[in-house]
């Protein structure tokens, strides 16, 4: 069993970018974030870049000026016991060149909280709420941040992997 050292993660980053540097969105961050970019992945004809979640609004935004202007999906996945913890996922879709891309940003348990992207993608405001309610990610500056799916007295966040699976009693 071979281990990933974080030298092979920058050459495969450097790699996947320098293939992809024709993508709008890869050419615009990299010329506007080059140090936010953490990482970056191919797979299965889909690009993962991972962002430094101090940036994702100024990422989402230069992403949408680069002409992905739909945004599909944010969500959440609990890595638990792993640190950082949680990892936002925005999906994002290009209606005219037809190109989907991925940015995520790692979240740690301590820090539960990333920018809100509501003033980018005002759809963004009913995921956010949802990964708050089930997940605890604290999204800043969001409009309304509140319980959308669990009622207002429900005590903690039932997709938390370390959450009971038959609630707490």
């Amino acid at each position: 069993m071979t281990s990933v050292t974080e030298s092979d993660e920058s050459s495969d980053k450097d790699a996947v970018l320098a293939d992809h540097g024709h993508n709008p969105a890869v050419a615009a961050l990299t010329q506007k974030l080059p140090e936010a970019i953490q990482n970056a992945k191919f797979d299965r004809n889909e690009l993962t870049l991972t962002l430094a979640r101090e940036s994702i609004v100024l990422a989402c935004e230069t992403v949408r000026r680069a002409g992905f202007n739909f945004l599909a999906d944010v969500t959440c996945v609990d890595w638990y016991p792993n640190q950082p913890r949680f990892q936002i996922v925005y999906h994002l879709l290009s209606l005219g060149m037809k190109q989907r891309i991925r940015l995520c940003a790692f979240v740690a348990e301590g820090d539960a909280s990333v920018d809100s992207i509501t003033p980018v993608w005002p759809a963004a405001n009913f995921y956010e709420r949802e990964i708050f309610d089930l997940f605890g990610v604290r999204f800043g500056g969001h409009p309304n941040l509140r319980r959308i799916l669990m009622p207002e007295d429900f005590q903690g966040n039932p997709l938390r992997k370390d959450f009971p699976v038959e609630g707490y009693r």
